[in-house]
């Protein structure tokens, strides 16, 4: 005998905290590494056949973080390099200001994601720009 035991939907309050803790994985990137990606995925991982606002936030989070803080980073460090090899022949010193805004762009990817804690904890429906809307698509199918 088998018994097929569906766990209970969320309340819209334990919704707005897991899509917010989803989003706040992000500050767990700069101590950790990618701990933020893994801590997004895992609520994904639980939450999604309980809760489609959280499968949805939380799925975001994941594409989000390694869109911006894995190839920012990965940009980032090629950048630099490329800046350190041409600055024997004084190129490179040219490249540093773009090195050092692409450097930028993880610690804004943090910023971004607060944000969308925040307005998820407010229970508003928060999508990044971008990858909101393919992230839906790909939930849909």
């Amino acid at each position: 005998m088998s018994t097929s035991h569906q766990p209970p939907p969320l309340s819209p309050s334990d919704e707005r905290t897991w899509a917010m803790l989803a989003h706040l994985t992000v500050l767990l990137n700069p101590i950790s590494g990618l701990m933020g990606v893994v801590g997004a995925l895992v609520i994904y991982l639980v939450f999604q056949n309980r809760s489609r606002y959280v499968a949805y936030q939380s799925l975001q989070a994941v594409v989000f973080q390694l869109i911006f803080w894995v190839g920012g980073g990965i940009l980032a460090g090629i950048t630099w390099a490329a800046s350190a090899l041409l600055s024997v022949v004084l190129v490179g010193l040219l490249c540093f200001p773009v090195a050092l805004i692409l450097t930028l762009v993880p610690l804004g990817a943090i910023v971004y994601g607060i944000i969308g804690g925040i307005q998820c904890s407010q229970g508003q429906d928060f999508r990044y720009w971008l990858i909101g809307d393919w992230v839906q698509n790909a939930l849909m199918e």
